[in-house]
């Protein structure tokens, strides 16, 4: 007998969490920055879509609560850890940044932390999200990075640093965040989608 759940509930989540460890490999080993946000973008989609596919299997009260707690931790690595290595990668290594680097962890966990505790009280569904999943970041931080093409060397590290500020104070703040569901799940995959086109191809 092994530690953990092992079915089909959670083989989204360790897709993703595989495809994040290929990220931060990439981020350390290589320059491909493309390849290091493809990754992240790939984990967002399975983190997108791995609650779907773990309510369609008959779980107990036990697997559920493991599901839960194996999100949280992979998404700590999909979305806080992996965005980490690539910044770094992208050559913005001054104190500021490293600074900047620990509040963006720190506002992460927090935020994942506070998610947990809320899912334990047992409210059931909910509509609204308190504060920006860390899952967002696998769609901002590729889509921002995008303006590197556009704006001045100098520029960008500026801007690139108030989007990383940006993002960890909406996930701490106490901001409604509309939960995606139906349609919604159709466009945020699909612009996941294109943007691996643009990442892969044009890049």
């Amino acid at each position: 007998m092994i530690l953990g759940k092992w079915n089909r509930s959670v083989i989204l989540t360790y897709i993703g969490l595989a495809f994040a460890v290929c990220g931060i490999f990439l981020a350390i080993t290589t320059t491909r920055i493309d390849l290091s946000y493809s990754c992240l973008m790939v984990a967002g989609i399975c983190d997108l879509f791995d609650g779907a596919v773990a309510r369609k299997v008959k779980r107990n009260d036990e697997e559920k609560a493991f599901g839960i707690e194996l999100d949280s931790l992979v998404d700590s690595i999909d979305f806080i850890a992996l965005p980490i290595a690539i910044f770094i990668q992208s050559g913005l290594v001054s104190p500021v940044y490293i600074a900047l680097y620990i509040l963006y962890a720190i506002c992460g966990i927090a935020r994942l932390a506070h998610f947990n505790a809320v899912t334990a009280d047992g409210n059931g569904p909910v509509k609204f999200y308190t504060g920006l999943p860390v899952t967002y970041t696998a769609l901002i931080f590729p889509l921002f990075y995008l303006l590197s093409l556009v704006i001045p060397e100098n520029i960008f590290p500026v801007i690139y640093a108030l989007v990383i500020l940006g993002v960890s104070a909406l996930e701490v703040l106490k901001v409604k965040v509309i939960k995606p569901k139906g349609a919604a799940y159709i466009f945020f995959g699909l612009l996941a989608i294109v943007m691996l086109i643009v990442y892969l191809v044009f890049l």
